[in-house]
């Protein structure tokens, strides 16, 4: 039997248990598509990558993201998670503090700051847009908004990689007291070929300016607990609207860098960190352990 190196981390946390957990398994020359579906089967975690060396003198190294069902093209905590697995394990350097990774939805720059426990990767998501705004009383989303209190912006439907529903909830209380209706947001999951419905509240905590909770419709029903790729195009959505959170203890000064808090009301404390740069494009990571 072939041997091969698996590590598990804890994405989006700086400690073991708080973040999204990710298997990762390396050195994956001569694995193919059923043994990596079986082996995602097998970890039972939300996403599992498989690492295989690159192709091409400008990546750092090739991807494979499974979850348990089917292979995904992209993930935000699978690509910033495996980043971690990659360096620690060796198998990549850092050249000027990037890495690229290769995957179906193209090379993806990472970059790399810190390092140690106190290291950060974020990864820089295929671009987001605006599929759609709509209103509060939109018979796609009655039911999956019913009995929530929303917030200032209107709700949205994001495309970036994966395809999200996104609403203001009034205020962290709210957002964090919420239940979610789970056939409503299947529903619309299923009639928009999206996730399901990513909701948000800004925050007064001095670590993070927002609090936010993803809630898959299909084909599974969860709540996610750290998603780097509806954060992606929550950023994309916000800075469209000219609405981004500020940056340091001056809220009003908007640098495009701030924090998310993700993953509370599931058991995991994840804090996921956002930036919008000046070329607009959107960065999404954190630590990993």
């Amino acid at each position: 039997m072939t041997q091969r190196r698996y590590l598990q981390v804890d994405v989006f946390a700086n400690r073991p248990g708080a973040g999204n957990p990710l298997a990762v398994v390396l050195d994956c020359d001569g694995l193919d598509d059923a043994t990596m579906q079986a082996i995602a089967r097998w970890t039972r975690l939300p996403e599992t990558t498989f690492v295989f060396p690159a192709t091409s003198d400008d990546a750092s190294y090739r991807i494979r993201i499974f979850s348990p069902r089917r292979e995904v093209p992209f993930a935000g905590h699978p690509s910033v998670g495996t980043a971690h697995a990659v360096l620690q394990s060796g198998l990549a350097t850092a050249r000027d503090g990037m890495l690229v990774q290769d995957g179906i939805a193209g090379k993806l720059p990472l970059r790399v700051s810190g390092a140690g426990v106190r290291r950060t990767i974020a990864v820089r998501p295929p671009p987001s847009r605006v599929m759609e705004i709509a209103s509060a009383d939109d018979p796609r989303l009655s039911d999956a908004l019913r009995g929530l209190p929303l917030g200032a912006l209107p709700p949205a439907l994001m495309e970036g990689g994966r395809r999200w529903w996104l609403a203001e909830i009034r205020d962290e209380a709210a957002l964090r007291a919420a239940t979610p209706d789970w056939n409503g947001i299947s529903a619309l999951a299923q009639a928009t070929d999206s996730m399901g419905l990513c909701v948000f509240a800004r925050s007064d905590d001095p670590v993070y300016y927002l609090a936010v909770r993803a809630w898959v419709g299909a084909p599974a029903q969860f709540e996610d607990a750290a998603s780097g790729a509806a954060n992606a195009t929550l950023a994309a959505w916000l800075a469209s609207q000219d609405a981004l959170p500020g940056n340091g203890m001056v809220k009003s000064k908007r640098t495009g860098f701030y924090r998310i808090s993700q993953g509370r009301e599931v058991g995991h404390d994840a804090v996921i960190e956002l930036q919008v740069d000046d070329d607009g494009e959107v960065w999404s990571g954190g630590r990993g352990v």
